[in-house]
């Protein structure tokens, strides 16, 4: 069986600054595919559209955009492709001490420090924290440094008192291995990504980790707070939310299209994940959308 290796993502700042910031126009974020960890914090904002996150072992389906603090080494895709239909997408890097070691420990920052703790889990933040930083962050592109500094300051102080968030990935979770157990992993997550569509055997999984059946299943179960099975099924049932929200095909076809060859186990699978229905599911997010 192929390895695949995860990518490592080398960030350089922006030009005269400290920190990384780009705005993408619609589908032109070339790293939207790649499965990647870094030691940048990132920020990103989806200006609209629909489409699938997956960071560290969390997979969802967003709606009409979204914003997102991603922690240092948290291992994840980009949120944006061809069928998203966003406005465009902005996307912010920076070392946690990109201000100086000691900034973060003064008394005026130390919201913004336990801001950065929560990232490690992964944040989402709501709709209405959206609105209210997402246009700041779409002028950035039009800033001097200096000016783009102070605006991403006044954005962290938003998100450290935004009421509307939710962490990502479990309490206690962190992909804070050895370097070989980061790799492990990475490889394990962009071998789901690539091949979700297809039967997956666990010896074969196994056998790429180099373990056995039982070991592998402990160490991922330790990693990642989840059963290798249902990390799997999470990725299949999302991928057939994005499908039943998009694309106007038969919940059969769409089931075959996700991995599961067996209707009757989609159903089951489907309604553990999101309590209902593909078919409510399907009628519930057209009204929405």
């Amino acid at each position: 069986m192929k390895k695949i290796k995860p990518s490592f993502e080398i960030i350089e700042p922006s030009f005269g600054s400290s920190f990384y910031y780009s705005k993408y126009s619609p589908n032109a974020n070339n790293n939207a595919h790649v499965w990647h960890y870094h030691p940048e914090i990132e920020m990103v904002f989806v200006n609209g559209g629909t489409g699938k996150r997956q960071i560290g072992s969390h997979i969802s389906y967003y709606t009409d955009g979204d914003l997102i603090l991603i922690g240092s080494e948290l291992p994840h895709c980009g949120f944006t492709d061809e069928t998203t239909g966003n406005t465009n997408e902005v996307v912010i890097q920076m070392k946690p001490d990109f201000l100086g070691a000691n900034f973060l420990g003064l008394k005026e920052t130390k919201g913004i420090a336990n801001l950065f703790e929560k990232a490690k889990y992964g944040i989402a933040f709501g709709k209405d924290t959206m609105r209210l930083v997402g246009p700041i962050l779409e002028k950035m592109s039009n800033q001097w440094p200096f000016e783009r500094l102070l605006s991403l300051l006044g954005v962290l102080r938003e998100l450290e008192q935004a009421p509307d968030y939710k962490l990502l990935n479990a309490q206690n979770f962190s992909f804070e291995m050895q370097a070989q157990d980061n790799d492990r992993i990475n490889m394990i997550f962009n071998y789901v990504k690539d091949h979700f569509t297809e039967e997956i055997n666990l010896e074969d999984i196994a056998e790429m980790a180099n373990m056995t059946v039982p070991s592998f299943c402990r160490y991922f179960k330790k990693a990642t707070k989840k059963t290798f099975t249902k990390f799997v099924n999470e990725y299949r049932v999302v991928h057939a939310s994005k499908l039943l929200a998009e694309k106007p095909m038969s919940i059969a076809n769409i089931a075959v299209d996700s991995g599961f060859p067996n209707f009757s186990h989609f159903n089951k699978v489907f309604h553990e994940f999101t309590g209902k229905s593909a078919s409510q599911y399907r009628k519930e997010l057209k009204s929405i959308i």
